[in-house]
């Protein structure tokens, strides 16, 4: 009767420290999970114009991340739309901001990437798409030159990180 006792406090011991790992792990993923987000906070907060975001990409163990070919070529399509163009005047940026967020709208949609490799293509896009919304929002020829060719720095940096 004895040994019973014992072996059901130990089950009931063993049962709850279970319950805490649990509780401790989710505690640990939820941890994660906010340094995570607080990074891509941290990308999308800094001036659009910059490239802060290469500071926080990372390569694959110094390789660079497989990407899906959709995602490849509609970075490739909107660097060609900045190179073929000459713009301006601010309608002639206005128009390159249009059709630079329609092809962006294409490539999100398209993506099929998933772990650490649409990780990584998330820190390059989400400054992509706050400078081509700075594009679409832009007053004069000087904001538009300066938003573009940051956008062409970071459409070029694409190939430093993706295959």
């Amino acid at each position: 009767m004895k040994k019973i006792t014992i072996i059901t406090l130990l089950l009931s011991i063993l049962l709850i420290s279970c319950g805490e790992i649990k509780k401790e792990d989710k505690i640990i993923e939820t941890t994660v999970n906010e340094t995570k987000h607080e990074k891509e906070k941290v990308v999308k907060v800094e001036n659009q114009i910059n490239n802060d975001w290469i500071q926080i990409i990372k390569l694959n163990d110094s390789k660079k991340w497989e990407a899906n070919i959709e995602t490849t070529k509609g970075v490739n399509m909107m660097l060609n739309q900045i190179n073929k163009r000459n713009p301006n005047t601010v309608q002639d940026y206005l128009d390159l901001a249009n059709k630079l967020n329609a092809q962006k709208n294409t490539l999100v949609k398209e993506c099929t990437m998933t772990g650490p490799s649409h990780d990584n293509l998330h820190v390059f896009l989400h400054p992509l798409i706050e400078k081509i919304n700075a594009l679409l929002k832009t007053t004069s020829t000087t904001e538009g030159s300066e938003t573009t060719k940051s956008i062409k720095e970071n459409l070029e940096a694409y190939a430093d990180y993706f295959k």
